[in-house]
């Protein structure tokens, strides 16, 4: 959160690129967060749940454009991740799921930033299914905007990117951010009052402890039947 808002007031930043270190842009929750997590209260869920609404946030709303270069996986929260930047790509074999409901729980936090970015049909039929899906869906639902062959290709459309940015005035940008948001009429300080309260109540539930203590316990939880 401090790292966007610090690039958004320094001047001599005209483009933000967020990308992953290691195998993955990101591949879902830490393991070691979510034993710590199981055992949260509704009060401590809700602290947690409003401290990645405020870093998605502060993604969405820096003044400067804001660029996901995804490789590997893009689970969950990570999905929000890409979600909440200005633009996206991804490298081919890159997979991406709102994987939320295998756990008993639901994209909650996430879920204001990916219905704006695909829109209500598409939203509903991946968190519905939590199904996995690669790169070239991800760009013909919107998530992203390009599908780079390798490591090269993927920088190269960056670069691109980063070069039409460049060419144009940075207080125009911030204004068109600004604009955008305005027009779309969301009241995010609502919305973010209810997506975190609203997963602080699924994972306390009993549904929401067995999807997660199943995850940890490396089994299947009790509600889960094979087709």
């Amino acid at each position: 959160t401090e790292a966007f808002e610090r690039a958004g007031k320094d001047d001599a930043v005209r483009a933000v690129v967020l990308a992953g270190t290691g195998k993955s842009f990101c591949a879902g929750a830490d393991v070691n967060w979510m034993k710590r997590m199981v055992d949260y209260t509704f009060e401590e869920n809700v602290q947690d749940a409003r401290t990645m609404s405020r870093m998605l946030r502060a993604i969405r709303e820096c003044p400067r454009p804001v660029i996901a270069r995804v490789h590997g996986a893009a689970i969950g929260g990570g999905v929000g991740l890409v979600a909440a930047c200005d633009l996206a790509a991804a490298r081919e074999g890159a997979v991406f799921s709102l994987s939320e409901a295998k756990l008993g729980i639901a994209p909650a936090v996430i879920s204001p930033f990916v219905l704006e970015k695909i829109g209500p049909g598409q939203a509903r039929r991946l968190a519905l299914t939590a199904e996995r899906f690669d790169a070239v869906e991800a760009k013909r639902i919107g998530l992203i905007h390009e599908v780079a062959p390798d490591e090269a290709g993927l920088d190269a459309w960056i670069e691109r990117a980063v070069r039409h940015i460049r060419s144009n005035g940075p207080k125009a940008l911030s204004a068109c951010k600004r604009l955008l948001s305005r027009v779309a009429g969301t009241d995010w300080d609502e919305v973010e009052a209810y997506t975190t309260r609203c997963i602080a109540e699924l994972r306390a539930s009993p549904e929401g402890q067995e999807g997660l203590r199943s995850f940890l316990e490396k089994r299947k939880p009790d509600w889960a039947t094979d087709a």
